[in-house]
């Protein structure tokens, strides 16, 4: 290889070194900071661009995009003095390239120990259930701090999460004793209050029960004393109209009997005759052991003798048939028995006293009243016998 090509080969190789170095591409979401003889000169935006070779030259590539910090856990003591260990995660995102590079050396170990150092001081005012329990106050206040103190770092804290906070093994056990015994209390409460309210509800039931039993038996007892009143009124009712009834029968008889004498005109052979049907009824009866004959009995013989023809001046009473006295037969008089069974009471169904009116249990359980006695109808009187009926 002669010099010459030696040479070229040399040159060609150092253009395309200077045009390398001369053309830059950024990606997208990335920022580059340029520095020229050492000093700041720009920021390069995503695209081609291009440098002074030798002269400019790409101090750092910034990416602009959100990115998650996880730090390890960091020991923390509470304010009840247990030591407890915290990670936390930051959300955060790079708003100036220039600041990042020039404001802090390293912005990532920067927010790492201002993270744990806010941590510190938050968790330090706060004992272990305050700790446990106040997770979003604690996020709160670490963004505040860190998007305060990292604004001139260029960036920008959007959230800061706790992932975990770890108590020490024996405290773990101790609230997990806690816990436990917290539960069971809970637990034996509730079973208390629960055979409370059951022990409650099966007493009103049985209360209720009792008082709609008494109550059912009242009702009972009132109904039946009034169906028995009901039953004795409709029942003496029954034999007062029967008393009544057997009365205008007698009296239809008597008035009957009496009107039939009237209209026969009995004589004194009649008389005799009815006397002699009598004296039997006299020796009935186991008492009787000896009676007397009434002297009128020879008489009454006598005259019964007389009427059956026995001295042959007449005919016999029995072969003279019924007259006038004329000789002439008297007319049947025809007897009327339309009105012997008519009563002048209401029937019994009519009465007010059968009418019974049952008063239903509500479940308020109202008072029974008790019923009025209401008046019975008193039949109308007669001062003397009743009228022939025509």
């Amino acid at each position: 290889m002669t010099p010459a090509l030696i040479a070229l080969l040399v040159i060609a190789l150092l253009v395309a070194y200077v045009l390398a170095k001369s053309v830059t591409i950024v990606p997208q979401a990335q920022a580059k900071v340029v520095e020229r003889l050492g000093r700041y000169s720009r920021t390069l935006s995503p695209g081609l661009s291009l440098l002074v070779p030798f002269i400019d030259r790409v101090r750092a590539t910034i990416d602009l995009r959100e990115q998650v910090i996880s730090f390890p856990p960091q020991p923390v003591i509470t304010a009840d003095n247990l030591q407890v260990g915290i990670d936390t995660v930051v959300y955060f995102q790079v708003t100036d390239p220039r600041l990042a590079v020039y404001g802090i050396a390293n912005y990532i170990t920067g927010m790492e120990q201002l993270t744990t150092t806010t941590l510190r001081n938050v968790v330090g005012g706060l004992n272990l259930e305050g700790a446990l329990t106040g997770r979003d106050g604690i996020n709160s206040q670490l963004r505040s701090v860190l998007d305060g103190t990292t604004g001139p770092w260029g960036l920008r804290v959007a959230r800061v999460e706790i992932k975990a906070i770890d108590p020490p093994a024996s405290i773990q056990d101790s609230m997990e004793k806690q816990m436990r015994a917290d539960r069971d209390k809970r637990a034996l409460i509730l079973q208390a209050e629960g055979q409370r309210q059951s022990q409650i509800t099966t007493a009103e039931g049985q209360k209720a029960a009792a008082i709609l039993s008494a109550e059912g038996m009242k009702q009972a007892a009132i109904l039946e004393a009034e169906a028995e009143r009901q039953s004795r009124i409709l029942r003496a009712e029954g034999e007062r109209a029967a008393l009544y009834l057997q009365a205008q029968g007698q009296a239809k008889s008597i008035e009957t009997v009496f009107q039939a004498i009237h209209d026969g005109k009995p004589d004194q052979g009649l008389l005799a005759y009815q006397y002699l049907q009598t004296l039997p009824k006299i020796a009935q009866g186991d008492a009787n052991k000896m009676w007397i004959v009434p002297s009128e009995f020879s008489k009454a013989l006598e005259g019964l003798a007389k009427l059956g023809g026995a001295d042959g001046e007449g005919g016999s009473w029995m072969d003279v048939g019924a007259g006038d006295g004329n000789g002439a037969a008297r007319p049947a008089r025809e007897m009327d028995t339309s009105d012997w069974f008519e009563s002048q009471l209401p029937p019994a169904a009519a009465q007010p006293e059968a009418k019974i009116e049952l008063t239903s249990i509500a479940d308020t359980m109202p008072a029974v009243p008790s019923p009025a006695m209401p008046a019975v109808p008193e039949p109308p009187r007669q001062d003397g016998p009743p009228p022939p009926s025509s």
